[in-house]
């Protein structure tokens, strides 16, 4: 019996809505990483790109669990010395609610060259408007 291998052709790439109102942070992302690698179609291929475009609107109603708002610290580096920067997940959530999700996607992605390719498929807007009408998105529930 041979292994099925999808080829280019063969892979059908949707394009899907989700609102991300009064969903929690983690549980969200994880369906949103299953669909972004594909995980949820049948021809998945560890190797290959067959994953869909996401979009996420509402990106600033989103919900945390627990004492995340004040405790959870997102960290960066300058490269200098005491250039360590610190953040909380609520000071995040104030100003770029977009970074909160595309942190959260991308840890939960595999750690390979597909990461970057999938992570640009990935669509994060403050509101509930964004510009992809045009492409006819789906909705998600989750």
């Amino acid at each position: 019996m041979k292994t099925y291998l999808p080829k280019e052709e063969d892979i059908i790439k949707k394009w899907w809505v989700v609102d991300a109102s009064d969903k929690t942070l983690g549980r969200l992302c994880t369906k949103i990483a299953t669909v972004l690698m594909g995980k949820n179609k049948p021809i998945y291929t560890p190797h290959m790109d067959v994953g869909d475009r996401v979009i996420i609107v509402n990106a600033d109603k989103i919900k945390l669990t627990g004492n995340k708002i004040h405790d959870k610290m997102y960290y960066r580096h300058s490269g200098y010395p005491g250039g360590l920067k610190e953040i909380t997940c609520g000071d995040l959530l104030k100003k770029h609610p977009e970074r909160l999700i595309e942190f959260a996607v991308k840890g939960m992605l595999p750690r390979n060259k597909l990461r970057k390719i999938r992570m640009k498929k990935l669509k994060i807007y403050k509101g509930s408007n964004h510009p992809h009408k045009a492409q006819q998105p789906e909705e998600l529930n989750i």
